[in-house]
């Protein structure tokens, strides 16, 4: 078993909107209060917060994880899940757990919504359960590096 599971949430463009923004399909939650629920419920892991509106930087953020073990990463890219194709590049170096979360079903918006670029690169996809998307990725992270 690792010593010290750490997983990384990297939301992306316009999430730091959260509460704000479209209410009706993302919610009232901000996105302090999607780190804090997710802080109290997985308490015994290491937890690493990263939002940016700017791809280069979450492209900086990943290359900077590249090699890490007992690690495992949640991506909501926001709108350049649907056409990053160099955050698919350096999600692809990436050796450990993946999964793409979106707060809303990407299936049930605009049809350029319902493709992502990333999601062959990671080892789940998940969309349309809110919050609970998140809690649900970062539970399976943790039962995928407990069990190696």
């Amino acid at each position: 078993m690792p010593e010290k599971i750490r997983i990384h949430i990297i939301n992306g463009p316009n999430l730091n909107m959260l509460g704000k923004r479209e209410p009706d399909i993302y919610g009232t939650f901000t996105l302090t209060d999607l780190e804090k629920t997710i802080r109290e419920t997985f308490p015994g892991t290491e937890i690493a917060f990263f939002q940016s509106n700017h791809e280069g930087e979450i492209i900086d953020y990943l290359q900077s994880l590249w090699g890490q073990e007992h690690t495992g990463l949640i991506i909501n890219a926001g709108a350049f899940s649907h056409y990053s194709y160099a955050i698919h590049d350096a999600l692809k170096m990436l050796a450990f757990p993946k999964t793409e979360v979106h707060l809303s079903n990407i299936y049930q918006r605009e049809a350029f919504r319902a493709h992502s670029v990333l999601s062959s690169v990671c080892d789940g996809v998940i969309a349309g359960l809110g919050i609970n998307g998140y809690l649900l990725g970062v539970s399976d992270l943790i039962m995928k590096l407990k069990n190696g």
